[in-house]
């Protein structure tokens, strides 16, 4: 695959949306435009500045352009035997380092080995002072500060144009093996609190309705153990990979499809429609008609919040955010992108 520098391209379009005002849609694939609020503006297609810059595999850091394919910086890394940990989704062949950045998505394993967030290590980005510059490093090393790279992660673009990331990669485990067990929900949520206290090398854990699926991953006692311990079924692997690009058939139904974040061992939510339980409890992803209000109180009331997955279902697709920390969002807005071009009202009608 193709390696380019097109910075100096975007940062021209960047300026001269400057200099007339004029707002920024900035995409890659825009294999993630079913979230958030519909953008108009002029499209910033990052996708001809690509490439991965650097790969130590000793370092365990790699660096790429924002237009890079998702695939590829697969591929760079299956090859040294190490992994992203957080397994983004893709939602699309052309899935783009960029955009796993600024929609900041985790897979399954998010609550075992953390989120993109935590795998930031810096990023150059072109703000909205037409500057194009560097936050972060390249190591651990780097605690000067608040480190305002980690921002763009989970920011859907409304701060910047991510051109350049630095990423910290694991190994991959020597041992994988997912198994199903049958149980209800209820005694699922309950058996995962329990083991969540264990030493168990669980990454990944889901109930459909019926049965749960676990993946054991660690060194091959430790997995074995494990297996022996909990019983259960031989899954096939490949069943993680469909949860995360949404290609079960729990995705299939044709209702309105929700995110629900909640506290780890939050109960069973008592709300219409299906569910499907993920990150061993703190996700729920809800098919459901009922009304977006109800539907945010009750995951309100856990202390959780909820994002619409259907397009253009509800004016606001993320969680409404408290007065106060809206106003916080606001300044930073304005403190990186005073003109208000990168993706306005985006993540939300006030931004």
């Amino acid at each position: 695959m193709g390696s380019n520098d097109d910075s100096a391209n975007l940062l021209e379009q960047v300026n001269l949306a400057i200099e007339n005002a004029t707002p920024l849609r900035i995409q890659g694939a825009n294999s993630k435009a079913f979230l958030g609020r519909i953008v108009a503006g002029e499209v910033l297609d990052t996708r001809n500045h690509c490439g991965i810059v650097s790969y130590d595999p000793t370092e365990l850091v790699i660096t790429a352009r924002c237009g890079t394919p998702l695939s590829q910086l697969s591929e760079a890394l299956d090859a040294a035997q190490q992994r992203l940990p957080c397994e983004p989704p893709s939602f699309g062949d052309g899935a783009t380092v960029g955009g796993m950045i600024a929609s900041g998505l985790s897979g399954p394993r998010r609550p075992w080995s953390g989120s993109v967030r935590d795998f930031v290590l810096g990023t150059r980005v072109i703000t909205g002072h037409g500057k194009h510059l560097r936050f972060g490093g390249e190591v651990m090393k780097n605690v000067a500060g608040y480190d305002l790279s980690r921002l763009m992660a989970g920011s859907f673009g409304a701060l910047g144009v991510i051109t350049d990331v630095s990423l910290k990669v694991l190994p991959k485990p020597r041992q994988t093996l997912s198994i199903s067990l049958d149980m209800d929900s209820d005694r699922a949520l309950t058996r995962l609190a329990q083991w969540g206290q264990q030493p168990l090398p669980i990454s990944a854990a889901c109930h459909d309705g019926q049965r749960l699926h676990l993946r054991l991953e660690g060194g091959e006692g430790s997995v074995a153990a494990a297996h022996e311990r909990l019983g259960g079924e031989i899954l096939h692997d490949s069943y993680w990979a469909d949860l995360n690009e949404q290609r079960l058939s729990f995705f299939d139904e044709d209702q309105p499809l929700w995110r629900l974040s909640v506290p780890n061992n939050t109960p069973w939510l008592s709300l219409p429609g299906t569910q499907l339980i993920d990150w061993g409890g703190a996700q729920r992803w809800l098919k459901s008609d009922a009304d977006a209000s109800f539907i945010r109180s009750t995951v309100e009331a856990v202390g959780g919040h909820a994002t619409c997955y259907s397009h253009g279902l509800v004016d606001s697709p993320f969680h409404p955010l408290p007065p106060a920390l809206m106003h916080y969002h606001q300044r930073l807005k304005q403190q990186l992108d005073p003109r208000g071009i990168f993706n306005p009202a985006r993540l939300y009608a006030e931004l």
